[in-house]
Order: structure tokens, then C-alpha cells, then sequence
């Protein structure tokens, strides 16, 4: 099976120079793998001047007039730039010429137009942003939602865990993963009544639930999934990177304070390397917005190169695995819950989405 990725090569803070030759690394890696090229055409076939003529042979480039900026609301980027590279490269799913779309651009913009464009699968109310976070294990801990819902139902922490559960099985290879709910105490009388009711939903599914978690059992790797709405999962993002960045520049600060320290920091390089190698978040770059009839995946807005490199791989994985007919599958038993939202024809009137850039 040849996997086919539309890539918006326009979008992020750095574009074309990031996004082409993470592109071409992806070539490069895998030989089943071909890519759409959607962007400004001039651009895109100046940045591929060098390239081998078998690279060449397996990119198409699709020309797209319009840019979806990171300030552009998501009226702006789904009414007014209908030519746009993001909007471009989601519509190549539409038209079956791709599998999978990755854009490093406005997320609330991408969930707003992939849900347009797309559509919700049958059985699920609300797609959900999952993505993978570090943890002690090394395993990475998938978390949901990081963002398109700040207000949900018990049923819709339900839905979020059941497509996690497909996600993880299809791409880690796990039978049976885990699945906490993310909860201010283990106990089950803790949290507010959405919680506590998806809770007993959560016990009373076919899932391998393991009960409430807290914050901190993300990075323990407590379980395999940790299941919240997308106000608590966009902040416990939101905190994570910043603590991270935050140790960084303390770790950089402190080394660099005489030429003792900066000689110490010359006998410790290999274990900060270690280190580093171990929380670095580009490594874990890409998230998937689940619950669509596509397979759409968002980049860090800052990704570097290695970073959206990942993004494709991820794209790629999911698939070659056919991730998006697998929820499918485990969805075919379950009614439509509202059906005057399952089609994404109310897509402006939601909630407001979050941005993960």
C-alpha cells in the first residue's frame, strides 16, 4: 500500500524551509510514501530545485492562493479563504488523492475547516485533539482533549476514550491499553458531576479502565491514555511546556555561571544529552484530531524540521494502519447522540477551540 500525505507546506511560523525538507526526509524514509505538496507553487518548486529526480517522481504539487495566518479567525479561514493551503490540503482527502493531512498552522482553524470539510464519523458527537506526552517510562502517555472542546458531557469523555483506545492499539501496538480520567484525586466520589458520571460510564464500558488519575500520573505513565476536556488537557499542555522550557533555561543558567561550572557542564554532556534526548517534545510532535472521516494531524506551530519530520511519520503510521476505519469499526454499534451537530454543520457555533500552537 502506497501512503499519500497532503502536506500544507505554508503553514507554522517557519513554512517552506521547514516543511519541504521534513517532507523529503520522509521520502527518503520510506519508499511507500508519497506527498502532495500544497502551497505557493513558485516557492515549493524553488525550495525542490536540488532534488533527486525519483523524489521529484513521487511529489505533487498543488497550488493554493491563500495563507491561513495564526491571528485569523475561524470565520476568516473557513468562509473568506476558501483557497488557502490548509484548506487546500484538507480537501485532498475529500477527493481521495491523499490519506492523511499535516499542517502546522491555526488549530482552531484546521478543527474548524477539517470538520467542515470532513465531517464527524458516525457515533461521535465531537472530534477530540489527542496527542502524545513525555513520560518516565519513555513510552509517551496519549492525552485528550488537548483543546477543540472546553465544555463537555460525560458521554463525550466516553467517546474521546474510546477513540484513544483505537488510536493507541493501532499505532503503539498495544492489545489492551489503559485508560485514566483525569480528576483532582483517585477517589470516585472526587471531581464535579461531569467527571464523576463519565467515570461510572468509563467503568461500565468494554474499555480497560483504570480509574481517576491526577496530573502528575501523565508524566508517571500511569496508564496509556488519561482522558479530561479540552480546557484542562489545553492547560496541563500549556504548563508541561513551560516547565520544561523552564528547567532548560535554569539547567543552561547554572552551568553557565563561571568556568568551574561551565567545565562541569563538559563532563556531564553526555547524560544532559540523555536527558535532553529524553523530554524533548519534538519527539512527540503531532496531534491527531480524532473523530473525523479523514485523518488530519497537527504540528506544533514552532515545529524545526526533525519535529515536523515526526508530525509525517505519525501521519504516515496512522495510515498505513487505517486508523480512521478502525474507529470507525469500534463506533458502528453506537447511536448518534446528536444529530444535528454529528455532521460538523455547525462548526462555528461550538465552543471556542483552544489553540495548541
Amino acid at each position: 500500500m502506497t501512503v499519500t500525505i497532503s502536506v500544507d507546506v505554508m503553514g507554522g511560523d517557519h513554512g517552506i524551509s521547514v516543511t519541504v525538507p521534513a517532507s523529503l526526509d520522509l521520502l527518503h524514509e520510506f519508499s511507500d510514501s508519497q506527498l502532495i505538496l500544497v502551497g505557493n507553487s513558485s516557492e515549493i518548486e524553488r525550495a525542490l530545485r536540488k532534488v533527486a529526480k525519483e523524489l521529484k517522481n513521487r511529489i505533487l504539487i498543488v497550488h493554493a492562493t491563500e495563507v491561513v495566518n495564526s491571528n485569523d479567525s475561524i470565520e476568516v479561514a473557513l468562509r473568506r479563504k476558501k483557497d488557502s493551503s490548509m484548506r487546500v490540503a484538507v480537501d485532498q482527502i475529500k477527493l481521495h488523492t491523499a490519506d492523511a493531512t499535516v499542517s502546522s498552522g491555526n488549530t482552531g482553524a484546521l478543527m474548524a475547516i477539517s470538520r467542515y470539510v470532513l465531517k464527524t464519523l458516525p457515533g461521535i458527537d465531537r472530534p477530540a485533539i489527542a496527542t502524545r506526552m513525555p513520560n518516565q517510562k519513555g513510552t509517551g502517555t496519549t492525552v485528550l482533549d488537548l483543546g477543540a472542546n472546553s465544555d463537555c458531557e460525560p458521554f463525550h469523555l466516553l467517546q474521546f476514550a474510546q477513540m484513544a483506545d483505537v488510536m493507541v492499539r493501532v499505532i503503539e501496538k498495544k492489545e489492551r491499553p489503559t485508560i485514566g480520567l483525569l480528576n483532582i484525586g483517585e477517589e470516585v466520589i472526587k471531581g464535579n458531576e461531569v467527571v464523576k458520571q463519565a467515570g461510572e460510564l468509563l467503568r461500565q464500558s468494554q474499555l480497560n479502565f483504570y480509574g481517576n488519575v491526577e496530573g502528575n500520573d501523565i508524566f508517571k505513565g500511569t496508564t496509556d491514555v488519561v482522558v479530561c476536556d479540552g480546557f484542562v488537557g489545553n492547560v496541563a499542555l500549556k504548563t508541561s511546556e513551560g516547565l520544561a522550557s523552564m528547567i532548560s533555561q535554569m539547567i543552561k543558567e547554572e552551568f553557565g555561571r563561571s568556568l568551574l561550572t561551565k567545565f562541569l557542564a563538559f563532563l556531564a554532556l553526555p547524560i544532559l544529552l540523555r536527558f535532553k534526548k529524553r523530554v524533548d517534545h519534538r519527539a512527540y510532535n503531532g496531534a491527531m484530531l480524532l473523530g473525523l472521516k479523514g485523518l488530519v494531524i497537527k504540528s506544533h506551530g514552532s515545529a524545526d524540521r526533525f519535529a515536523f519530520y515526526i508530525a509525517l511519520v505519525r501521519a504516515y503510521e496512522a495510515a498505513k494502519n487505517h486508523m480512521v476505519e478502525n474507529i470507525q469499526k469500534a463506533f458502528e454499534n453506537v447511536e448518534v447522540l446528536d444529530h444535528s451537530r454529528a455532521d460538523g454543520a455547525e462548526e462555528l457555533n461550538d465552543p471556542e477551540i483552544i489553540d495548541i500552537k
